[in-house]
């Protein structure tokens, strides 16, 4: 009897239709919280939370500052909300001088884009020439412009394109003038000064881009148009540059966003005369913000409307440039 007693006490008890379910064993089914994974992403996060927090504060709070700066009016510190709210915005489509210096900008970036962009890819492909002698010479000499400051760049291009300077000289010894040309004293030659300036300043520092992506291009593919008969030119074109696609928009975008807040140029070489008739948007921001009497409402206004030019003609570059099916 005693054996049979024994078994009847280790027989699993049978549940009774009332009685509770059993508890889940939450400790042998639980999964460690800082597993492989998840360490692998804190530790991700942990080095970027320094930057994101840098950009925070020093990109977008000044930036929804200078929004609400821009909705207010006043001089100096003593600023209230304007009446209407959109009155700054509303106030440079009456503003000569700013419509004058928005198609300045403009002006320039239609006409010297294009050419600094084209100039750049070609000297790209010319230095790209394995069997061209002198390479790093002649790539340090077209770069260097970019590297100098813009100081002495200024004072340079200044004394060149003065009264008495080396162009009018070098004009005038060819029998192409008679007197010499007042360039940065006229409107239309000394737009042309500023854009030869930015030319002359900007064009290396876009064919280095242009020089890295021919490293990355397959030679094979020329090599193949060459055998198909294809000449130095359509190779070029129809081979070389498609290739070359995403840097050129990368190049394009680059520089017109740098065109747009041009203010170097404007402020160095002209000093924006003659009177604003080669001013860009960003030298008529710092006149209004820093100069004369400061408002800088209107000023935060300018350039608010300075980056949504930058930012619609951005994405329209990426759209137009972006033909991934």
């Amino acid at each position: 009897m005693t054996p049979v007693a024994s078994d009847a006490k280790t027989r699993t008890k049978t549940p009774r239709r009332n009685d509770p379910p059993p508890l889940p064993n939450y400790i042998g089914d639980r999964k460690p919280w800082l597993n492989p994974a998840r360490r692998r992403s804190l530790t991700g996060w942990g080095f970027l939370l320094p930057a994101a927090l840098l950009i925070l504060f020093m990109s977008f709070i000044p930036m929804a500052q200078a929004f609400v700066l821009s909705l207010q009016t006043g001089r100096g510190t003593r600023l209230e909300f304007a009446d209407p709210l959109w009155y700054n915005y509303q106030r440079m489509l009456s503003d000569d001088v700013f419509r004058l210096t928005l198609t300045n900008t403009f002006l320039y970036l239609i006409i010297q884009v294009p050419i600094m962009l084209a100039l750049a890819l070609v000297l790209a492909n010319l230095l790209n020439n394995p069997k061209l002698k002198f390479k790093g010479l002649w790539r340090t000499a077209i770069f260097l412009p970019c590297a100098v400051s813009l100081v002495s760049y200024s004072l340079v291009f200044r004394t060149l394109f003065a009264g008495d300077g080396f162009v009018n000289d070098m004009l005038a010894g060819i029998g192409l003038i008679d007197s010499p040309i007042n360039w940065l004293g006229q409107a239309d030659t000394a737009r042309f000064v500023i854009i030869l300036g930015l030319l002359w300043r900007w064009t290396g520092y876009n064919m280095v881009f242009y020089l890295a992506a021919l490293q990355n291009i397959d030679h094979s593919s020329i090599e193949a148009a060459r055998m198909d008969g294809a000449n130095a030119f359509q190779t070029f074109w129809y081979v070389t540059i498609p290739q070359l696609k995403p840097m050129i928009v990368l190049t394009a975008i680059l520089s017109i966003n740098g065109t747009l807040q041009m203010f170097d140029e404007s402020w160095a070489l002209t000093q924006g005369g003659p009177a604003h008739q080669t001013m860009s948007m960003a030298h008529y921001l710092y006149e209004v913000s820093f100069q004369k009497n400061p408002n800088f409402g209107y000023a935060a206004a300018i350039s608010y409307v300075i980056l949504m030019l930058v930012a619609i003609l951005s994405f329209i570059q990426m759209k137009v440039g972006d033909k991934r099916d």
